[in-house]
């Protein structure tokens, strides 16, 4: 009987988390001494993400999720969430349903592109166009800040990486979350966890990586240009701008679908005046939810042998290039616009071409007012803003339909 004990507390202490750590197996990111430090690694960085959402308060709606996500997965024997069941091509759903954990089930919307489509309703339900309808060349600006999506994508196919791969990487310079985590799931899910916590976070990094470029390559006299005040937008033109760009963007890029079709979706909801309890559960309910199991899900896929690679310091270094230049490129365009009309138009509006809403365009705003106080270019600012949103879908869509092709 004391054997039977003495056995059984045995192997009750091997199977803890703690002795796994100090059992690692060849299967380690990086072990040394038979200690698992890959391990140790990943919740130590779980930790330091989770400093970030909550006591900088970088997004923390998404980086408190997704560090907590990676948290739960790195727990040696845990058994939450399980990579394998899952490839780049289909999805073991016999063992997801009887062999996996909590997360693995609920990682099937993001395989599946539930999540990000289901986010991007309820971002057109909060969002209202009408600083893009009434100033239609906002749209360029916002198309002329995807240029880092580009680059970012020609860059990485330099550094070695595969078609898909560099299509995936370059999304991040959209700025767009759950743009950047539609494409990565379906052309490469195994950079998912890398691309996804690049893109969160240079999204959070937003104050302090714009200013600087905004600076250099405008000048004070640019910064402190007022615009005038945009035209009032009636109520048919709020309602057919959703039905118009579902139908346009369908018919040119079908597969934008799905992110520009939800997106508008929610702004019919907004907009139409008859449908307010739909609008309400898409902007907060349905969104809360949804925004909980995607971060939770996607850093679940965060461990240590798919994240502690090289390709990840490839991936965040070109993610910030990517950013970096998507800044520049509607910055730039601004400046052109603005020689055009002859100073109409305030350049610093285009950097808030990247679709991180709203955050880019109270950026512009700061940067502005800090140059001229009685300046207030917030709803100029919001037009680029929102036209940044359809312009990385649309990017998404060109990139999802060439992948098929080549």
């Amino acid at each position: 009987m004391g054997e039977l004990f003495i056995n059984g507390i045995t192997a009750f202490m091997q199977s803890t988390g703690i002795a796994r750590i100090f059992a690692a197996t060849e299967k380690s990111a990086i072990a040394y001494a038979g200690i698992d430090f890959g391990v140790i690694i990943m919740i130590l960085i779980a930790f330091v993400l989770l400093y970030l959402a909550i006591v900088k308060g970088f997004e923390p709606l998404l980086l408190m999720p997704i560090a907590f996500g990676m948290l739960l997965t790195n727990m040696p024997g845990a058994g939450v969430f399980h990579g394998d069941f899952f490839t780049v091509t289909e999805v073991d759903y016999g063992k997801v349903l009887h062999e996996g954990g909590l997360l693995d089930l609920l990682y099937l919307g993001v395989k599946l592109g539930i999540y990000p489509s289901l986010i991007f309703l309820g971002i057109g339900a909060m969002t209202d166009f009408s600083p893009l309808i009434s100033n239609p060349k906002s749209l360029l600006l916002g198309a002329a800040a995807q240029l880092g999506v580009f680059v970012a994508f020609l860059g990485a196919l330099v550094l070695g990486f595969t078609i898909p791969e560099a299509m995936s990487i370059g999304i991040i310079g959209g700025a767009d979350g759950p743009t950047a985590i539609l494409v990565t799931k379906t052309l490469a899910a195994h950079l998912l966890p890398a691309i996804a916590i690049a893109a969160y976070s240079y999204m959070a990094l937003i104050p302090i990586i714009q200013p600087p470029i905004m600076k250099l390559l405008t000048t004070k006299e640019e910064r402190s240009i007022k615009m005038e005040q945009l035209r009032t937008v009636s109520k048919t033109e709020k309602i057919i701008f959703p039905i118009a760009v579902s139908t346009v963007v369908a018919l040119i890029v079908p597969d934008a679908v799905p992110l520009v079709g939800m997106l508008m979706l929610g702004n019919l909801f907004k907009e139409s005046g008859v449908a307010d309890r739909l609008s309400k559960t898409a902007q907060n309910e349905l969104m809360n939810i949804v925004t909980i199991f995607l971060g939770t899900t996607v850093g679940a896929t965060a461990s240590a042998n798919t994240f502690l690679r090289p390709q990840t310091i490839f991936i965040i270094v070109l993610g910030l290039v990517a950013f970096s230049i998507s800044t520049s490129g509607g910055l730039l365009l601004g400046k052109l616009m603005c020689k055009l009309t002859k100073g109409k138009i305030n350049p610093l509006i285009g950097s808030a071409g990247v679709s991180a809403v709203p955050m880019a365009a109270r950026v512009s705003q700061v940067v502005g007012q800090k140059e001229n106080p009685t300046n207030y270019l917030l709803m100029h600012a919001m037009g680029p803003n929102v036209a940044g949103v359809i312009g990385s879908a649309v990017a998404a869509g060109v990139f999802l339909t060439l992948a098929k092709i080549l």
